[in-house]
């Protein structure tokens, strides 16, 4: 990976909660992407860029704006944190072919966010390779400040890890009615983060999936309007 770039921070226009995951610190963002201020660094998890078209391909039409949607959504978290580096961590493309279905205005766009800082691709189980076209470098792993940052999230860490994969949902009740949003499911040394892909999804955190992970550690940390809201696991409700 190439040197990070020079590039003067900015502080985001509002003040977000920061967490510690070991020495590292750790700042939700609305958007769904991570920022890490003192690695200079975006984060950001399943883009699942070109879902749409490979749904279409299959006979299931959906509107194919998926890609420029999500591109929009990082482009808004890159301008207003301006990271050194941005990290995907893995599935940013839904399907091995999907690079070759970007159209040439969602690439120039990319282009033009990975203009001036350093780019890494973690590969993910939808994109284990991921061409030089897409610019950037590729990498299935990378440890920061002992944390390590992969796509898919191991239960048999003993350290500390950052992941995505499972797209991180919660359900719960405010004001006598059910609402259901994505979320960072977070405890003193994991957090996997939710999906930014515009078609991507949730994963109730009641899912088994996370029990492995969490235990009854889980720190449910819900994306509202406006802000994160941290969610007692005992409130969150199965769909």
């Amino acid at each position: 990976m190439t040197a990070a770039a020079t590039i003067p921070a900015r502080r985001p226009a509002e003040t977000r909660e920061a967490f510690m995951l070991g020495r590292l610190a750790l700042a939700p963002d609305l958007s769904g992407a991570l920022w890490l201020p003192d690695e200079r660094t975006l984060v950001v998890a399943d883009l699942h860029l070109e879902k749409g078209s490979a749904y279409a391909a299959r006979g299931v039409m959906l509107p194919p704006y998926d890609s420029t949607a999500t591109l929009a959504a990082l482009g808004a978290a890159i301008r207003r944190h301006r990271p050194a580096r941005v990290i995907a961590l893995g599935d940013s493309f839904h399907d091995r072919s999907a690079e070759t279905r970007l159209l040439p205005e969602a690439r120039a766009t990319l282009r033009l966010l990975q203009q001036g800082r350093d780019w890494l691709w973690i590969t993910g189980n939808h994109d284990p390779a991921i061409s030089r076209a897409m610019g950037g470098e590729s990498a299935v792993s990378l440890s920061l400040a002992g944390v390590t940052l992969r796509h898919e999230p191991d239960p048999a860490e003993a350290g500390c890890e950052i992941a995505g994969h499972l797209h991180p949902a919660a359900k719960v009740r405010m004001r006598g009615r059910a609402i259901r949003r994505r979320c960072f499911a977070l405890s003193a040394r994991r957090c996997v983060m939710p999906a930014m892909g515009a078609y991507a999804g949730g994963l109730n955190l009641r899912d088994a999936a996370f029990r492995p992970l969490f235990g009854r550690e889980l720190s449910a940390h819900l994306i509202g309007d406006g802000r994160l809201f941290r969610i007692d696991p005992r409130l969150l409700l199965p769909d």
